[in-house]
């Protein structure tokens, strides 16, 4: 048990030192006990929002405790640790509307693994309700490490602030053979849009209709960030602003993935580039 940090274990459990040793000797099934409640404060720290993969990244690198996950799994099922799901919000799949603009084809074809740093970035919008009033957010994610690249928040839906997402991410990291995937709403089949990116020398790829999945990373990106942003008590847009902000920093530079080797998007590109 050297591993665990005891003084840790003791607080949460509140007991002493001499106490946890005492139950220490006494059985498996009392050691279980403190890996229950290693396990429950992480999991209900997070809102009820990590599942077991998350949990044992976690212990390993805030503890230097290193868990097998079908124990974590089973000890989450036993004591009804379910993770909330994110559903598909209605009101987004009803406001794509077919537009008379020119569509793009499907250059991804959801093929996200196989690409390479700033080759294919994804970018959609979604909006932040708080205090009455409605933010609407556009991004532009790497699909392959799902770095931030770019993003601009707005108090309307007029073209201005998807603009701005692409004109910064593009002065960000100027590249050749870029491909930028959207869905086809009124922002991405715009003409501005489209021939910002032509004078760019930028592909554009376009989701088939309805079909979010052709869009999964900034889909999973934008379940995520609703999750763990809590925007809804912003008081201000100037609010919201920092506060997106701080996401953004945080996301890119000390939020650590599961699927990108238990690194922060910009370790793990940097990781791929010297690889």
């Amino acid at each position: 048990m050297k591993d665990y940090p005891i003084s840790l274990l003791c607080r949460i459990a509140g007991v002493s030192k001499s106490g946890y040793y005492k139950w220490w000797k006494k059985a498996d099934k009392v050691k279980d006990e403190f890996d229950i409640l290693l396990i429950a404060e992480m999991f209900f720290r997070s809102k009820q929002k990590a599942g077991f993969r998350t949990i044992k990244m976690k212990l390993l690198t805030e503890y230097g405790i290193i868990m097998n996950h079908k124990k974590i799994i089973r000890i989450m099922k036993k004591y009804g640790m379910t993770t909330k799901i994110r559903r598909t919000n209605p009101y987004k799949l009803a406001a794509r509307i077919r537009q008379d603009n020119i569509v793009c084809p499907n250059l991804v074809n959801r093929n996200f693994k196989e690409q390479n740093p700033n080759t294919v970035y994804s970018t959609d919008i979604t909006y932040l309700k708080y205090s009455g009033n409605t933010a609407f957010l556009s991004v532009m994610l790497d699909v392959k490490t799902s770095e931030v690249i770019s993003y601009s928040l707005s108090d309307n839906l007029q073209m201005g602030f998807v603009i701005d997402t692409i004109n910064s991410g593009i002065k960000k990291y100027p590249t050749d053979n870029l491909i930028i995937h959207s869905d086809r709403g009124v922002h991405y089949t715009n003409n501005v849009y489209q021939m910002l990116l032509k004078n760019n020398n930028i592909q554009q790829s376009m989701s088939a209709p309805a079909t979010p999945r052709d869009n999964a990373p900034i889909e999973s990106f934008f379940g995520h960030l609703k999750d763990e942003l809590d925007y809804k008590k912003c008081k201000t847009f100037e609010e919201l602003s920092a506060l997106v902000d701080d996401y953004m920093y945080n996301y890119n530079y000390t939020r650590k993935q599961w699927s990108k080797n238990k690194m922060t998007p910009i370790e793990y590109k940097n990781f791929l580039l010297v690889s």
